[in-house]
């Protein structure tokens, strides 16, 4: 039974941070809301092309996230396009980001990366090969 592929992973937040969260990721990340089943609690779909990548939910009644929870997660990280583009988008915008290259080898092509993280402190990486 081995895994495949990344299916999707979730964000859960208030309405009103949900809002500012669909508006970044489709934004500065160029995802796009899109259909969603028909679910119980509000939310977001949102795809990079036709795979919803991104679940955004409505946080449970009574439910309190915890931000200072210890993780060990760093950021997702997606396929781009327009290396140029985004990094104007970017600097527009005033979205603090670094960059990195990580050189060519055996079987890979050289890839420019981006790192910034959404309004809410989650880390995004931007790749282009």
């Amino acid at each position: 039974m081995p895994t495949t592929s990344l299916s999707h992973y979730n964000l859960r937040a208030d309405r009103e941070q949900m809002e500012v969260l669909k508006e970044f990721y489709c934004e500065y990340v160029g995802l796009q809301v899109g259909a969603r089943p028909a679910l119980q609690s509000f939310g977001y779909w949102l795809y990079a092309g036709i795979e919803a990548v991104l679940h955004l939910s409505e946080m449970r009644v009574g439910e309190q996230r915890q931000t200072m929870l210890k993780t060990s997660f760093d950021h997702v990280a997606f396929n781009c396009t327009d290396h140029p583009a985004m990094l104007h988008k970017l600097q527009q915008a005033g979205i603090a980001y670094k960059m990195a290259q990580i050189p060519a080898s055996e079987g890979f092509p050289i890839q420019h990366q981006i790192f910034f993280n959404d309004p809410l402190g989650n880390g995004i990486e931007l790749n282009f090969v």
